[in-house]
């Protein structure tokens, strides 16, 4: 019998508490040569993630695809649902009815024709439930506090009630739109419940609960995959820290229950964002490969087979410490070493450290076999 099927065999033959801790134990890593033989695999994408803006302007669409020809980058994931609520692609009914829409991806068509053509993977990357514009609209929809009013965060920014069926059609509504556009993926962002702020506050439209929270997170992806064409993919960018933490991290984000409902999970694992001490690490932000190190093996130790799942988002954006390319690479050598091929780079500014990102460089620093991979 297989390892996978162990798995399963588990979870059937055990009582959900005890499964769940003999499943810790049945999703030890594979073999190494099946990690070697992942890396080795065609299809790994390396990516950037385009503003709205970046990727809807045809001047400067131009601009990053030039650049990107002349690197090794092969995938561009690009805004059309933001924080803000706003909603940059046309043809969205319920966005055109609640005013949340922008043209900001006015001709998405062409946008991606003009990726198409240069062999760029596409995903559409779609905000769920941190959203500032639809309880304006419709404060029914939001996440309430005990008077009824919409909840908070410390910022002001209001969000959604992921339990709520109207909310759920309302952000399928903008995935469905961007796969009938064309995208090869769909990735949720902010598939989670609040944080910021007084969250003992938050009131849903159904009993809150860590197990409610989770089991309600994996039943929108599920609702979301029957709704999806069956080519496109699905994936969720979640908190980096998931890829160590036992629970769901108080948000609803067991990494176990996102990668088993999905194709990809992309933990966001920004050196900037762990705290002082975190793994032990005195100050994460300046030690980028540590951190990616050590959170991708968590990973590797954690999910078995469905490690092949994960897809990080890496830092390529300075707060405290300034980012150029040697942190960038220092962030692709500690993924590679963990058998992770595909990435995705954040920056807020679609400002990126290119010089990190040729084939002289990264086959130099991180891949000597990529010309080989890449024909």
């Amino acid at each position: 019998m297989s390892l996978k099927a162990l798995c399963s065999a588990v979870l059937v033959l055990f009582p959900a508490p005890l499964a769940a801790q003999v499943r810790g134990a049945a999703l030890a890593p594979p073999a190494t040569s099946h990690y070697e033989a992942l890396l080795a695999s065609p299809g790994h994408i390396r990516g950037i993630h385009l503003t709205s803006w970046g990727a809807g302007s045809r001047k400067l669409r131009g601009q990053t695809i030039a650049r990107i020809r002349g690197s090794v980058i092969n995938a561009v994931a690009v805004a059309v649902k933001e924080t803000d609520g706003k909603v940059y692609i046309p043809g969205v009914p319920l966005a055109h009815k609640y005013g949340t829409y922008t043209p900001a991806i006015p001709r998405p068509e062409e946008m991606l024709a003009d990726f198409r053509e240069a062999g760029i993977y596409t995903i559409a990357r779609v905000v769920a439930f941190h959203d500032r514009l639809l309880p304006v609209s419709r404060p029914d929809l939001a996440v309430k506090t005990p008077s009824g009013a919409p909840w908070r965060a410390g910022n002001g920014a209001t969000w959604v009630d992921p339990y709520n069926r109207e909310v759920r059609d309302y952000v399928v509504g903008v995935a469905l739109r961007a796969a009938e556009l064309g995208f090869d993926e769909i990735q949720f962002d902010y598939i989670r419940y609040p944080t910021e702020g007084d969250t003992s506050l938050c009131r849903y439209s159904r009993p809150h609960s860590p197990a409610s929270a989770v089991a309600n997170l994996a039943d929108f992806l599920s609702y979301a995959r029957k709704k999806l064409p069956k080519k496109v993919k699905l994936s969720a960018a979640i908190f980096g820290l998931t890829t160590s933490s036992k629970g769901d991290m108080g948000i609803g984000q067991s990494i176990h229950s996102l990668a088993e409902n999905t194709d990809y999970i992309y933990p966001m694992m920004y050196p900037s964002h762990y705290n002082p001490g975190e793994y032990k690490i005195r100050n994460p932000d300046a030690e980028p490969f540590k951190v990616i190190d050590r959170g991708l093996r968590d990973a590797r130790e954690r999910l078995g087979f469905d490690f092949d799942k994960v897809r990080p988002y890496l830092q390529d954006f300075s707060l405290r410490h300034d980012y150029g390319p040697r942190e960038v690479r220092a962030q692709l050598i500690a993924s590679r070493r963990n058998y992770v091929g595909s990435w995705i780079l954040w920056n807020p500014s679609n400002r990126y450290n290119w010089a990190a990102l040729t084939p002289l460089s990264y086959r130099a620093f991180v891949n000597p076999d990529y010309e080989a991979e890449r024909e």
